[in-house]
This record gives structure tokens, sequence and C-alpha cells, in this order.
């Protein structure tokens, strides 16, 4: 406690002491409502909801709301909430976070503030870190909803479902008296064996995406919302936009979803037509090259250099002169092609950093250790690895649409959250999220061990160091819970323990299946669990296991109970304390202890080979390991210091995509705008537009003072080009130039005659095409023309990001150069969506079937960025001269290619006729 928290008190605890009346009022209401049937406890959500419609506040009804949650829980789950728990839930209602240590029931304090703040009907998103865990709680905690009268809804990446108890009666053919309004004995025993709720996903009834979210309540992961708002922003209708506003969030496991996920910006792509040989030419040749004289590594930012003797080795293997000539050596391609090649055979790692699994790269979460199918790297690292591995290299992608995690949670009414270890990134939370940490008290006083850290030599008389102690705990029956940092340290610490005969359980992303499964039983007599991250979070560990054998608990309790052993320390200091964390839950007895080697990545990184000299100094044999506070304190110092380069990694994120966040929005509103407008204010959009464009282009090209300066040709032939004109609008023009009058009224003239030619123009394509089909079009057209410009100005922001990094060399901030650059571009955007939308709009013909895109697939993800890839087509294919890239025909259905004559009859000056490209802007 520091000096300032002595003198005036701890502000936490203050905080705690100001909730006691309202846990007492909470408590009142508990006699009153055990006397109540299901029914009319149920009854007391109307009563709620009409309140709130009179003017309460949920402020108002939350010590009585608190109190139906409590024994509708009590009824349905057989659990009571403690009173810690009801702190906690007022801490998350009020827009907090709360730290709670694990055992202490965060899923079911939820519960409290979930269904307050669904009363009101906009909606409650709870953010679980993965689609098991937000099975498993919807479906758990569904029965305290359902009871109450709420509906929830899921949303996951293979689906979306509701909760419904009469689907699960149906499917499991389970007779209605046995089952009431809670689940039957039989399934409770069946799922606690299971350890991880398999039969309680029998109520989850699959439902239409945008169903789930008209859900009073919806769990889903942070993923699965965020490609959710990227894809809604996308549709070409309403009907096709599923979320319903950002109402309330609560975000579990928080740190690890707003801080460790924050560096990797969700991303949603389109398949490019950008060649593949390059990636496996270059996974060929990076093998050849030589540390510290071809290329560079720096281990601590996780970055690779090529080096002038590199590229001169690669450059003879490809039998050119100059990589960085575009004509002769492909210019940025190769390069780009050539670092992807680096960076995969450097710095990711097969079991550590990704898998390969019938036949394809699936990424490894470097925070959970969860395989993450479907996504992928971007900006071609994926290709590199996928050459690297030897299997099929896919195609590279564009951006259509990005955001990150910060925006988006950002975009949320109220965001509350929950974890076990928040406190060490209170800063951030606080200045990027705006969101305070309350430290929670434990139910039962915390008596966990953690025992001081063991510091080897070298990493082999580690792993027999650790194996020895797993043998010495093992013989006299203690749980042992052994968390490696990657796959390939999982197997290789099996294949220990399988040569002395100690029998175990092998939990990686490899066998995920069984997750909740092998972790429900963790805690039996005589088990050892060699896990990774995954072990970390999500299923409690019961000691005498699930379901809960009191006597072998009791018999373990005497051992000391669950003994977790690390076997590296981790770069975040959270992730540490999430491991220590499986065990003392609930005041149970444990301990927990590191086992660290000089070879660890973190210690090689950050001043592993001075303790090594020391040690050899000293004389310290190999597989003698010291304790040292001096060792620990340099590792937490390396923690530290990692902790906030990670903090300035995500800070740079966040800053650069604010910028790109302000261009975003205003798009996103365009489109909504677009969707949303009636059939008038669809037609009156257009009318702005041509009114906009021809303005500008009539101010541009009569700008002079003399009408000697005015460009009449050019306005005519921009006219002819755009609409169906002939010889004698191009007589008028002329006529409105020879007026005798003040320049500034022909001017006047002049706009006052385009504008009559274009409206005259708009009202006749209605009568030709018709009202309702010229709507749709208007519509159609609006959107995709934002929406493929938008992805050019994607890729153009996000390589200007890429050059202003160099004019840090001429003493000029990026952030800056960055923010300026991209307001000029963001103007020029919106002028070429205008510019496009009416050179097309004029040339619009009706087809037997309406324009459309393809649906969203499925998402992608990487470190560099969580990349969903669409099937949609981009504006042109270069490649096609005979591609029509509009969708347009002649007036008699006949394909026009971009080298044809216009259809219009349009012709230049000198009598040519115009191209079609010419037409169009092409």
């Amino acid at each position: 406690m520091s000096i300032f928290n002595k003198i005036v008190g701890d502000p936490n605890e203050k905080y705690i002491k100001k909730l006691q009346p309202v846990i007492d009022k909470i408590g009142g209401f508990e006699n009153e409502l055990e006397k109540l049937s299901n029914e009319d406890l149920r009854k007391r959500t109307d009563e709620f909801k009409s309140r709130l419609e009179k003017g309460a506040t949920l402020d108002d009804i939350l010590p009585e709301a608190y109190a139906v949650v409590r024994e509708a829980a009590k009824r349905t789950l057989g659990q009571r909430h403690f009173d810690v728990q009801l702190v906690g839930g007022i801490v998350l209602h009020q827009a907090r976070i709360a730290e709670m240590k694990t055992g202490e029931g965060k899923t079911l304090t939820s519960t409290l503030t979930i269904y307050l703040n669904a009363l009101g009907g906009d909606g409650v998103h709870i953010v679980t870190v993965n689609d098991y865990l937000a099975k498993r709680d919807a479906s758990w905690m569904g029965e305290i909803y359902d009871a109450l009268g709420l509906s929830v809804g899921i949303i996951t990446n293979d689906g979306s479902y509701l909760y419904d108890e009469s689907y699960a009666k149906k499917s499991l053919d389970v007779d209605d008296q046995t089952l009431g309004i809670s689940v039957t004995d039989a399934l409770d025993q069946e799922r606690d064996k299971l350890g991880s709720f398999k039969v309680e996903v029998e109520f989850l009834r699959p439902v239409e995406r945008d169903e789930a979210y008209k859900a009073d309540i919806t769990y889903g992961t942070n993923n699965e919302f965020g490609f959710d708002y990227l894809r809604d922003n996308l549709a070409q209708s309403l009907d096709k936009k599923v979320q319903r506003g950002h109402h309330f969030a609560i975000v579990d496991e928080i740190d690890s979803i707003l801080i460790d996920e924050a560096r990797t910006p969700l991303i949603i792509s389109s398949p490019d037509t950008e060649s593949t040989s390059l990636y496996k030419t270059f996974s060929r040749l990076v093998p050849t090259l030589k540390e510290d004289q071809d290329y560079n590594v720096d281990y601590k930012l996780r970055a690779v250099s090529i080096t002038e003797n590199g590229i001169e080795k690669i450059e003879k293997a490809l039998s050119i002169k100059n990589l960085y000539d575009p004509q002769e050596g492909g210019g940025i391609r190769y390069v780009h092609n050539l670092e992807q090649a680096l960076k995969a055979h450097i710095l990711f790692t097969l079991d550590k950093d990704y898998v390969v699994k019938d036949g394809e790269v699936i990424i490894v979460d470097e925070f959970t250790g969860r395989l993450m199918p479907g996504r992928r790297y971007s900006e071609g690292l994926h290709q590199a690895i996928e050459a690297k591995e030897g299997v099929e290299v896919q195609k590279e992608s564009r951006t259509v649409a990005s955001i990150t995690f910060q925006n988006y949670f950002r975009m949320y009414k109220k965001l509350a959250g929950m974890t076990g270890t928040a406190v060490t990134s209170a800063e951030e939370f606080d200045r990027v999220y705006k969101l305070d940490v309350v430290i929670v008290p434990t139910n039962k006083p915390l008596i966990r061990e953690s025992l001081s850290d063991l510091i080897f030599r070298n990493e082999d008389s580690k792993f027999k160091a650790v194996v020895e102690e797993i043998k010495r705990r093992h013989k006299l029956g203690q749980p042992l819970l052994i968390g490696t940092t990657s796959i390939e340290k999982n197997e290789y610490l099996s294949k220990f323990l399988q040569k002395e005969g100690i029998k175990h359980e092998l939990l990686n992303a490899k066998n995920h299946e069984r997750e909740g499964a092998i972790t429900a039983q963790a805690g039996r007599l005589g088990a050892v669990t060699v896990a990774t991250n995954m072990a970390g979070r999500g299923v409690d560990i019961l000691l005498g296991g699930k379901p809960q054998d009191k006597q072998e608990a009791e018999e373990v309790k005497k051992l000391g109970g669950l003994h977790v052993i690390g076997t590296e320390r981790h770069e975040a200091r959270r992730i540490d304390d999430q491991l220590r964390g499986r065990s003392g839950r609930q005041g149970d007895p444990g301990s927990s202890q590191f086992f660290v080697s000089l070879e660890d990545e973190i210690m090689r990184v950050f001043g592993g080979e001075r303790i090594k000299t020391m040690m050899q100094t000293l004389k310290v044999p190999e597989d003698v390991p010291i304790e040292s506070k001096l060792i620990t304190n340099a590792i937490e110092s390396a923690q530290k210091k990692l902790e906030g380069f990670n903090f300035d990694a995500r800070k740079h994120v966040l800053e650069y995509d604010e910028v790109l966040n302000k261009h975003r929005e205003t798009i996103y509103k365009r489109r909504d705008k677009a969707l949303e407008a009636k059939d008038e204010e669809i037609f009156a959009m257009a009318q702005d537009s041509i009114q906009n464009y021809f303005g500008n282009f009539l101010s541009f090209h009569l700008g002079g003072d003399y009408k000697e300066d005015w460009n009449v040709e050019e306005i005519f032939e921009e006219l002819r080009a755009i609409l169906p004109v002939g010889g004698d609008v191009h007589k008028q023009l002329q006529e409105i130039t020879k007026e005798n009058a003040d320049p500034k009224i022909i001017k006047q003239h002049f706009e006052k005659f385009v504008l009559d030619i274009t409206r005259n123009a708009l009202e006749e394509k209605n009568k030709e095409i018709g009202k309702d089909n010229f709507i749709k079009a208007i519509r159609w057209l609006i959107l995709r023309t934002t929406d493929i410009l938008w992805m050019e100005h994607l890729d153009a922001m996000h390589f200007m990001r890429d050059t202003v990094r160099l004019r840090a060399y001429a003493q000029r901030d990026p952030l800056i150069e960055y923010k300026n650059e991209g307001i000029s571009m963001f103007r020029q955007l919106k002028d070429a969506i205008g510019a496009e939308f009416v050179k097309n709009l004029f040339k619009l013909q009706i087809h037997q079937h309406e324009p459309r895109t393809r649906e969203p697939g499925f998402a992608r993800t990487t470190v560099q960025g969580r990349q969903q890839q669409i099937n949609t087509p981009t504006a042109t294919n270069r490649d096609n001269k005979n591609q029509n890239p509009t969708g347009l025909t002649s007036g008699k259905g006949k394909k026009v290619g971009r080298n044809d004559p216009c259809p219009c009859g349009a012709k230049n000056k000198d009598g040519h006729p115009i191209k079609y490209k010419r037409c169009h802007g092409i």
C-alpha cells in the first residue's frame, strides 16, 4: 500500500464500504421472494419493465431486481449469490471492471447486471474469448434468464442460436414433469461428468443471426461481434443487417480481449489476383541466407531486416541486377515477398505460432493457446508460411473493411468487464476505455502459497527438474497442473513423463475438443495435467473433480490442494497470475511455482546472457537451481518492459486507426442513410449528388474572370459523356457564352441551364425504367460506388501509412503527416464517390435480376490483422478488356466492351465515337 493510501485510506476499500447499504437492501427482499411461486417470480420481470416505462431508473429497481435474480439462481442452478458477488454485480452495472479471483463465480455474478440492464429492451451483449465459453455460459445461465422470462441468443463462428428449453425436451425426449423449471438431476450429473456442458448445448435452437441479436441477452465472442458490425456495413439492404445497435456490453476476461488482442485489428477482405509463385520462390531462397551476414533479427521487436549482402545473394539467385527496380526486379512486390518470407522462416515457429492440419496452416492464439481455424495472417505472411510448410498457397486479399477492437468497443454506450487480472493494466483501461478497476473481495480468504521461482542455467536441466518435482508430488497423490507456453513444449514435456511412466492428460490446441472435460477433472487425486495457456481460463478446477467427491476433496486438501507448475514465465505478468489462479479457489489450499531457465525466450531477449555469465562465474552446476530475488526481479522487470512495449504498440495501432475511424463513421453513416432512406429521399440524394458534381465541375471550367479563360468545349464533352445530349446543347452553351452581361450572371445562366438538363434527364430516366426500379437502382449504385471506392481508400491509406514513416528521418512526426494527408485523401474520396455515382447514373439499365454482391464468408485472422474474406467483386477486372465493371448493357441488351463505341452515340469534337470506357470514366 502506498504512503498516500495509508494516510487517506484505500480508495478501493472505501468504494466497497459505500455499497454495503445496497447489499443489505438486496438481502431484505429474500424472505418475501422465497414465498413466491415460479410464475409469480417470473411476473416480477413484467413489473420491472412497467416501472421503467413509467419513469423509474435502473438504479431505483436494482436492489429488488438483484434479489429476484438471486432467488431464480437458487431455484434453477441451486446456487445462491454471495454478498461479494452482489458487489461485483453493482460494479459491472456502474460501468467498471470487476477484478474477481479465479473461482469466485464471475459468470454467476454477471447475471445480476445482465438481467437488470436487459429490462430496458435495448439488448445486452456478453463478450467471451471463444465460442465454447459463449455456448457454455449462455446455456448454463440461460436457465436463470428463461425462468424470469428473458430471451437469450448466442453468436458463434459456426452458427447462431436461441436458448430454448422446449427444444431440448423435444430433442432429448425428456418428460415435462421431470424437467420442470430446471434441467433434470440426471442431466446435471452428466453435464458435471463431462465438465463441458455438452448436454446443455441441446438447449440451443439454431436460428438466423438477426434473431439471436434480437434476443434480450446475446452471448458471443469479440471476433464475431466485430465481424458482424463490419458485415452489416457491407450489407446491400436493411434486411441483411443483423445487429441492432450497441447499448451495453459486458466483456468477460476483459484484459485478454481489450488488451492482449487489441494489437490486431479486425479485417474483412476480398480475394485478389496476385500470383502466389513468388512466395514459393522466396521460401526456397531464404533458408540459404545466414543470420548476421545476410539478415539481422531483433527478437524484442520481432522484426527481421535484409542486409546489402543478403540482397546481393537474392539478386544473384534470381539472375537480376537490381531487386528494387520495378522493371527488372519487380520493385516493391519482390521486396514485400522477400520480407514476408524472412518473417515466416525466422520469426514464426511450427507448433508454437501455428500448426499444420489437413494441409492447412492454422494459427495458434498466442494468449490462449487455442487454434483459430479460418483465420489468416494478413499482408501475405500467411502465404509465406504456407510456402514454407509446403502446403497449397492461397491467393492474397484486399481490405474491404477494418476496425480495431478499441474503436469497436468504444461504440457501446455502456461498457463493463470482469477478469481475475486487471490491476496491472489499470492505467491502460483508464486511458483508452475510461474504465475504472475495482478489486472485489474474495468470499473466503485466499490461502494459496506462491513459491519462489527456481532458476536453471539451461532448458534441459530445467525440464529434468520439472519432471522430478512432478514425480515427487505425484507419488503423494497431489493433483498437478503444469503450464507450458507452446504446443511444442507441451508435447516435449509429455514425452518425458511417458518415459517415466507417469499417467497424465495432455491439453493443447490439437485436442481442444476435450478441454472442458480434462480441466474439470484436473483436481482429482493423483491427476497430472500438462496444458498450454488454454487451461488458464474458463473452467473451475474443483478439488475432488466433477461432480465433486467430498471425501476425495478432503484428501486432496490435506496434500496441499492443487499444485501449479509454470515451466516458463510469460511476457505479461497477468498470464502468469492466471495460471497461478487455477489453484486456491474459494479458500481451498493450493500452491504454485515457476521453473525458469536462462534459455527461455523472455530471458534470452532481456539480459539472460548477463545472468548466465554470473552463474558461471559463481560455478553453479547446471542441474542446481538458484532462488534469487535479484533474478526474479530481473524477470519481472523484463515483463514490465514487454508490457510497456506492447502498450505502446496498441496505442500506436489505435492512434492511426482513430484517423481512419472518422472516415469510417462518415462512410457508414452514408451507407445507413441510403439503406434507410424512403423513395423520395433516395431521389433527393441523387439530385444532390448531381448538383454538387456539376456545380464543382462548372466552377472549375468557368473559374476565370474573363470568358476567354472558360473551357466551354470541355463542359460540353463532359455533358455528352454523361447525359444523352446532342449538338443543340452545344449551340445553346455557345449562345450563353455570347450573352452581353456580367460574367457572374452568365455563370449563373450556365449553372441553371446545365442543372435543368440533368433534372430533365433524371425524369426521363425515371420514366424509362419505372419509378420503383429506378429507386432500387439508385440505392444500389450509391452503395456499390461507396463500397468500391472505400476499398480503394483503405488501400491508399495503408500504403500512405507505410510511406509517412520515412518522414521521421526529416524530423517530421509520421502520425501528424498521416492525419494531414488523410484529411486531403478523404475529401478526394467523397468527391470521387459523387463523381462515379453521377457518371454511371444515366447509363443504368435494368436487367432481369437486380445487381447484387455475394454474402460474406467466414472469418480470417492474424498477428497483423484479424481478417475475414468475402467473395465480393472488385470495380474492374483489368485483365479482361471486355469485362463490364458496372454490370451495364446497351439499350438492346448487348454487352459493351471497354473499348467499344458507347451505345449512347456520343462523339468527340473531331466527330469520332467516344469509347465506352471514356463515357464511364473507367
